[in-house]
């Protein structure tokens, strides 16, 4: 339940919203579309991601608060148009919770996660139009790789998915050759798509989240490759007028300190 300070904080946000939407408030504010908002939207979640990643949980309460500021925002822009109010977010959020959820509000017996993830494919599917699509309602502007194994997790769903992980490396191996036999550029983007959505795929088989594997990938070449920077600034060299062989040398001995 919502103690006394929260539900007045609460208001004073929603207050402080609806001030900067004013036609005496914030200028940058009142311009704002629901369109014009979605870069902010993605950039506040990713700022909440970079502090999961960074394990200093004490600027979490900060970026929480901006997502949320997105919300509200949202919301009030919602409110003046009347297309929707916060009783209607809140109250549909409550209620997908609680129908998602059976093994906690109601008589469904699970044991797992699986079998929670198995009974949210299905119930989710229960949702759906008999005309929808399975992957009806999978954003688009999900990162790709992220948005790629989503789709083929839903395909799967479907029954539209190889028997084993090794069909799907021997597809991937298939599209390597692909790629090397592409003749024009258009061709090659093209295979390397295909490429890219059957490592997605794969990882997938594996349990691996692709698109924290990627990213982990890009932490470990930024890390390595500062080392490699910085070694180089302390002997006065620029890394531009080293030989690759140099190079690679700076290379192992960044792998080699991470231990």
């Amino acid at each position: 339940m919502l103690s006394d300070q929260e539900r007045t904080f609460y208001e004073e946000l929603r207050g402080i919203v609806a001030k900067l939407r004013a036609p005496d408030g914030c200028p940058w504010d009142r311009e704002q579309t629901h369109a014009s908002l979605r870069p902010y939207v993605i950039e506040e979640a990713y700022e909440v991601v970079g502090v999961l990643d960074s394990g200093d949980y004490r600027r979490l309460p900060e970026e929480l608060g901006d997502v949320l500021f997105q919300v509200l925002l949202h919301t009030q822009l919602a409110e003046e148009t009347g297309d929707f109010d916060m009783a209607t977010v809140l109250g549909g959020l409550s209620a997908k919770l609680v129908s998602r959820h059976p093994h906690v509000f109601g008589d469904v017996k699970l044991e797992t996660s699986s079998e929670v993830i198995d009974q949210w494919d299905r119930l989710k599917k229960a949702e759906r139009a008999d005309n929808d699509s399975a992957l009806a309602n999978v954003p688009a502007a999900m990162p790709a790789l992220a948005y790629a194994q989503t789709l083929l997790r839903r395909a799967e769903v479907a029954g539209f998915a190889w028997p084993n992980r090794e069909d799907v490396l021997e597809k991937l191996h298939e599209e390597l050759g692909e790629l090397a036999a592409a003749r024009t550029p258009e061709a090659a983007a093209d295979e390397l798509g295909d490429i890219l959505l059957n490592v997605a795929n794969y990882a997938r088989y594996l349990g691996i989240d692709a698109e924290e594997a990627l990213r982990n990938a890009g932490h470990k070449f930024r890390r390595r490759f500062t080392a490699v920077e910085a070694g180089a600034r302390e002997q006065g060299i620029e890394m531009k007028d080293e030989t690759r062989e140099q190079l690679m040398e700076r290379w192992d001995a960044a792998k080699l300190s991470e231990g």
